[in-house]
């Protein structure tokens, strides 16, 4: 075998290809004489090598022979057929035809060198075509030994995987494939700036999920390369990088001062978290959570609102003509309604009052006093045609957007002020002052709609004008004067608020929560297992309100 020629087969494109990349034809046996071709006779089953009583290891002549008919078969794209040139046809077929799948190699060139006793080394040259990369070039060194067969005494090349490359072993294979699972991705601000989680960690999680879903379509490349992989698809060793990942652009809502201010007061706590939304347009323009890298309170959480959700059982009595701001409301110590005698906190009373009096106050028992009034199913069909509340919301990333079964007897009364089985979180009572704020529900979104074609999910009716403008003056007494007060003192502009104190079985102290706007921010907040919702929740809202425009 003469160094320096090259057996240089096509697989799967045309011979034009062989002379842009350089590789010339095969000639490897022989010498002058005899054109190259060599003198070993063809065993009858079409192996090379002389098989009337073999003695000892292969000839010089038969180790260039068998070599030559296994190489020639492997180069020209034929991995059966050098497979039966082996000692182990089964394997060698699967790895070489394993090979040929994964590779993505369109030529491939091999260059014997000068056998020694039965080893022969040989150079490889490929070219990798790999989707819409650029071709390129891969080269490497490797060996093969031949033996007698076992069975047959004939000529064969020994099998193992090395001979493919000399850094593959047994449960190793050699693949081109994307450097990452999907291209990485830049999240931009509302402003189109780039947000790193270096900047803002309690965002993290969620750049995370966005370059999870987002990554294919965010116009980046996952980048290439040819590796060994090991069984599991895991890199053992990079051979060629034929491009690096290039990242992407997901656009988002955030409002960078806004989330340093919901990631500030998130801080100052414990176990907390916050959403901001624009009740203008629904664009959430901040989330918080604390740890930053726990559960996603925030989008995801499902804890009784506690009286929150007056606001929304408030928006139901009024549309049903069963309460008025200024019209004497009951508000009682105590209702019985299911079997169940439900209280205020401290069992206060209200002697005379109104409705306003009692929505400030956040008194039980007035929203109670009309479970009689109402059916099972009301509060749920109102939460979901009124403010959206347990339609399919499109956010961008995962959410949880609330629900409100149908309940009867005690649980549904119970649901009238927040506790019994209904579930929000932040994000959806943020949702709930921005419908109040603005009069329209529009669904909270993180990414553009636009971005990726969703359709954002519609309420089935709005809030009337009139309607909407007493839930307003409702949230506004209550931030000015009422329960919300002491948290929202020293904000001006147009402002709401409302308190929530959630009680939970075999929890010492109950979840607190505050949901409110001002101007065009609209924002809520839950620190579970704390107190009473003004104290412990009410700081943490106001301090993003403050960031508001």
């Amino acid at each position: 075998m003469r160094n320096g020629q090259r057996i240089a087969i096509m697989a799967g494109v045309s011979a034009a290809v062989v002379s842009v990349v350089g590789f010339g034809a095969y000639s490897m046996l022989g010498d002058d004489e005899d054109d190259g071709r060599g003198t070993a006779p063809a065993a009858s089953d079409g192996r090379p090598g002389d098989t009337e009583e073999p003695a000892g290891p292969p000839s010089e002549e038969e180790v260039r022979a068998a070599s030559e008919a296994f190489l020639t078969a492997w180069a020209a794209g034929e991995p059966a057929d050098a497979a039966r040139l082996t000692d182990d046809p089964e394997a060698a077929g699967a790895a070489l035809e394993a090979l040929s799948a994964d590779a993505a190699f369109t030529a491939l060139a091999l260059e014997p060198g000068e056998p020694a006793g039965d080893q022969v080394p040989f150079a490889v040259e490929a070219v990798v075509s790999y989707e819409e990369e650029e071709p390129a070039e891969l080269a490497w060194e490797s060996a093969l030994s031949v033996v007698r067969d076992a069975d047959t005494e004939e000529p064969v090349v020994a099998w193992e995987p090395a001979v493919m490359h000399p850094d593959l072993a047994d449960g190793l294979r050699i693949e081109t494939g994307p450097l990452a699972e999907v291209p990485p991705v830049e999240v931009l601000d509302r402003n189109g700036a780039e947000l790193t989680a270096e900047e803002f960690p309690a965002l993290a999680p969620v750049f995370a999920e966005l370059g999870e879903r987002y990554g294919e379509q965010a116009g980046g490349s996952a980048g290439a390369e040819t590796r060994i992989v090991d069984a599991e698809g895991g890199t053992v060793a990079s051979l060629l990088q034929l491009s690096e990942p290039t990242a992407g652009q997901v656009p988002t809502t955030i409002d960078p001062e806004i989330q340093r201010a919901a990631e500030a007061a998130v801080a100052e706590g414990g176990h907390s978290a916050v959403v901001a939304v624009q009740p203008s347009t629904g664009a959430i323009q901040a989330i918080a959570n604390n740890p930053a890298d726990g559960f996603d309170t925030a989008l995801e959480g499902s804890y009784a609102p506690g009286s929150t959700f007056k606001i929304v059982t408030a928006s139901l009595l009024i549309d049903r003509g069963l309460a008025a701001a200024g019209a004497a409301h009951p508000c009682p110590q105590f209702f019985e309604h299911g079997g169940w005698k439900f209280q205020n906190l401290d069992e206060f009373d209200i002697e005379g009052g109104t409705f306003a009096d009692s929505f400030a106050a956040s008194c039980n028992t007035a929203f109670i006093s009309q479970a009689p009034e109402l059916g099972d199913a009301d509060l749920g069909n109102h939460a979901r045609d009124v403010f959206g509340l347990g339609l399919d919301w499109q956010v961008g990333v995962t959410s949880m957007d609330g629900t409100v079964p149908t309940q009867s007897d005690a649980q549904m009364a119970a649901s009238l002020i927040g506790q019994g089985a209904v579930r929000m979180n932040p994000l959806t009572m943020a949702s709930v002052s921005a419908t109040v704020q603005s009069g329209t529900f529009r669904q909270p979104y993180l990414v553009p709609a636009d971005f990726d074609d969703r359709q954002l999910a519609q309420a089935p009716r709005g809030l009337s004008a009139d309607a909407a403008a007493e839930l307003r003056g409702l949230m506004s007494r209550t931030a000015t004067s009422g329960t919300a007060a002491e948290a929202m003192s020293g904000l001006g502009g147009d402002i709401g608020g409302k308190t929530g104190s959630a009680e939970v079985d075999g929890q010492e102290k109950p979840n607190a929560w505050f949901t409110g706007y001002r101007n065009d921010l609209a924002v809520a907040a839950v620190v579970p297992e704390s107190g009473h919702g003004g104290e412990f929740a009410g700081p943490v809202v106001a301090d993003v309100l403050r960031a508001a425009p």
